[in-house]
């Protein structure tokens, strides 16, 4: 009898897929071949048709299951209390024994048997629709916990409100330079400081980053959490952050004013705009000015308010110029996809979604935090400094064809998609065509998923043979234990903590991405029955999805295409009518009305109106 093992994930419509531990297709399986298991439990799968690379299987034990703590609503079964999970890849009602019945609640629950599926309640989380609810649900549902345990708080209070004396007179002096922090306007862990200056050889920078492997000793409970957490998770109305704010919004954030220690990695730059020399070293720092990207972006448009750092900034700008020019030559991708942000009112209530695209000022400190990263990486490289590297690997053949199939339409084609130059390429000829967020996209969807290691094997994205994180310690532990490398304390399961903090990673872009998908659905509910212009950004065998000017999408069911058939042709990336002939590719213009807006999906639901012909009509969000 031929078995695999792995991970089930169940889609919606009830069947699910088993990706095998030890590589190879996944394994389909069917909704009467579960037997009870749930999406994401780790099972024991047995292959019952394998036909032409199409693996089918039933599945025959269940070795661990992922579902430990389910949140969900309660509700009446019968004369029982049931939860409904909110997670509906689980299609089961939870039995709560010997439980108060109490409507509109949203509670997390501890399984405790499953067979039958039993649970306990461990909290309530508030009346549904609450302000916060749903999103302290989705944290919950992904096993986060805002709150620290005492002995992390103990430690956290512990901490010293400013540097020691003893400290500063052992480290290296950089209070007499003008660094400045860049940032948003509503940030508090501010990591990261810069200088620049130039001379007749070429030009002087420094990155100074809060030094937090000082405050955050190995064997602590404060590092015991931040190993735990793995990165600051930004759901759309808070911050989870890795560290008590003690430390992330107090001694270890390089606040204006202050003396706080750094980590430098002072680099002098040629006038080409390469590294010539460096220096990495323990130092102590007195920011002198907090800047926000809206006035830097000012400045260079010409504001005269930051006089006192001028010289700075304009260095700073000259130094981007020649770092960007350098990326781009060697075949970085920069993919420079709007991102969409949410504006909500203090009760939580989605008011505005807009698009935010970098601006000149995050440019020039993102260029910054890279050269600086890169220059660490292959610090402890060359002097074979055991360490975590960022590494971005090569894109799987059968992605690049998939991606080829999409070029094709557009007259496009990349060769090998082992070289980042060739997406680089196809991205600058579609800048500012209709054509280029489709293709942006699914050239982002072709690249594989950046994760740390102990093995530097380079980062394929921005072309770089030597990559780290090092200017995040305060949100992102490998750079913590980066900066414990630079010192001298080298960690012995850097394996371990790779994977883990990649896990992590994972997770929190997930929630983020949720909490975000929540209340852009609550925002568009106020506009169902109203028409918009929408462009088609994929294609599947039940429908296509539309999205919107303000970034959101929705599905046009292909069931409610009443004039044909559509039968769904993945190599066409598009839905054809079998009597008519009629498409809907991917990129075409469509006009529709909304609706439907599930929040409990956080899905949308449209109604073809019609190929876009004339503007009348159209809602403006």
């Amino acid at each position: 009898m031929k078995t695999i093992t792995g991970k089930i994930s169940i889609n919606l419509k009830g069947f699910g897929f088993v990706a095998p531990e030890n590589g190879g297709s996944d394994v389909f399986i069917a909704p009467e071949n579960l037997h009870g298991a749930l999406n994401g439990d780790k099972v024991k799968v047995k292959i019952v048709d394998d036909w032409r690379g199409r693996r089918e299987g039933l599945i025959i034990d269940i070795l661990e299951r992922n579902n430990q703590i389910i949140v969900g609503s309660l509700t009446k079964l019968g004369k029982k209390v049931a939860v409904i999970p909110d997670d509906l890849r689980i299609d089961k009602k939870i039995i709560i024994p010997n439980q108060k019945f109490l409507p509109n609640t949203k509670v997390v629950v501890k399984i405790i048997s499953w067979k039958p599926i039993r649970g306990e309640i461990i909290e309530i989380l508030g009346k549904e629709n609450s302000p916060g609810v749903e999103i302290r649900g989705i944290l919950k549902s992904h096993g986060v916990e805002e709150n620290f345990l005492p002995d992390v708080l103990n430690e956290a209070a512990k901490i010293e409100l400013e540097p020691s004396k003893i400290e500063i007179s052992r480290r290296i002096d950089r209070r007499n330079l003008k660094i400045v922090t860049i940032d948003g306007e509503d940030a508090k862990d501010l990591d990261d400081g810069v200088f620049a200056a130039e001379n007749d050889g070429g030009f002087f920078l420094g990155v100074y980053i809060a030094d937090v492997s000082y405050y955050v000793k190995r064997n602590s409970a404060l590092n015991r959490a931040a190993f735990e957490r793995g990165t600051s998770i930004y759901p759309v109305d808070r911050v989870v952050p890795m560290l008590p704010t003690e430390l992330s919004n107090g001694i270890c954030s390089l606040n204006a004013g202050v003396d706080r220690l750094a980590m430098a990695c002072e680099m002098k730059i040629d006038k080409s705009g390469k590294v010539v020399d460096y220096e990495i070293f323990p130092t102590v720092i007195h920011v002198f000015r907090r800047l926000s990207y809206t006035e830097v972006n000012k400045f260079f448009d010409g504001d005269k308010n930051l006089s006192d750092c001028a010289e700075n900034l304009r260095v700073l700008r000259k130094i981007h110029g020649l770092r960007r020019k350098i990326r781009t030559e060697r075949g970085a991708i920069d993919f420079n996809l709007p991102e969409m942000k949410i504006l909500l009112n203090s009760a939580g209530k989605p008011l505005e979604i807009t698009k935010r695209i970098q601006t000149l000022g995050e440019s020039i400190i993102e260029e910054c935090m890279l050269l600086a990263n890169e220059t660490v990486a292959e610090h402890t490289i060359r002097k074979k400094i055991p360490s975590l590297y960022r590494i971005h690997e090569l894109p799987t053949p059968e992605k690049v064809l998939t991606l080829n199939q999409l070029l094709a339409h557009f007259n496009l084609h990349i060769n090998s998609g082992k070289d980042p130059s060739e997406f680089q390429k196809i991205l600058s000829k579609v800048k500012n065509m209709p054509s280029e967020k489709i293709i942006t996209s699914y050239a982002l969807r072709t690249m594989q998923q950046a994760r740390y290691s102990p093995e530097n094997l380079g980062h394929f994205g921005i072309a770089a043979k030597f990559y780290t994180h090092f200017t995040s310690p305060i949100r992102r532990y490998p750079d913590l234990i980066v900066h414990r490398a630079l010192r001298g304390e080298f960690e012995k399961n850097l394996e371990e903590i790779a994977r883990k903090s990649s896990e992590m990673e994972r997770r929190a872009i997930e929630i983020e991405r949720e909490t975000l998908d929540l209340k852009a659905v609550e925002y568009m509910e106020r506009f169902i029955g109203q028409n918009f212009d929408g462009v088609i950004n994929s294609v599947t065998n039940f429908g296509f999805f539309v999205e919107l000017d303000n970034g959101v999408d929705g599905l046009v069911r292909a069931a409610d295409l009443k004039d044909d058939y559509y039968a769904f042709v993945e190599r066409e990336f598009a839905l054809i009518g079998t009597r008519t002939g009629k498409s809907y590719h991917i990129g075409d213009n469509v006009r529709v009305k909304l609706i439907s807006a599930n929040k409990k999906l956080r899905q949308l639901t449209f109604e073809l109106i019609s190929d876009v012909a004339n503007r009348d009509l159209i809602v403006k969000i």
